[in-house]
């Protein structure tokens, strides 16, 4: 079976317009955690590449540094993919969820 970011399972969706909306995104996603979830989260991002490269950017390592300061793990798992004609998306995961699902 091959594996497609598309099919992993999503508890919500972010639909992101500029790199405000990405810090947002990111404070939310780590409030709701990572942990005990068997789910992940989807970032979506306009195919404007210079924009998508900084919000891309900003959530990713956003992630990573606001886990650590709430010293949680930060073993994520994260792919960046094209989602319609008008998004890229980020699919985000926790590396045991991912692992569990049977990827």
């Amino acid at each position: 079976m091959e594996f497609h970011p598309k099919d992993l399972p999503v508890s919500k969706t972010y639909d992101l317009r500029d790199v405000k909306d990405a810090s947002d995104a990111v404070e939310d996603m780590v409030k709701l955690g990572f942990t005990n979830r068997k789910e992940g989260f989807r970032v979506l991002m306009p195919k404007e590449s210079k924009l998508a490269k900084r919000i891309g950017y900003t959530v990713t390592t956003g992630v990573t540094y606001a886990l650590r300061q709430k010293n949680e793990v930060r073993d994520i798992r994260y792919w960046t993919y094209h989602y319609d004609e008008n998004h890229y998306a980020i699919v985000l995961i926790s590396s045991k969820s991912f692992a569990e699902l049977g990827f």
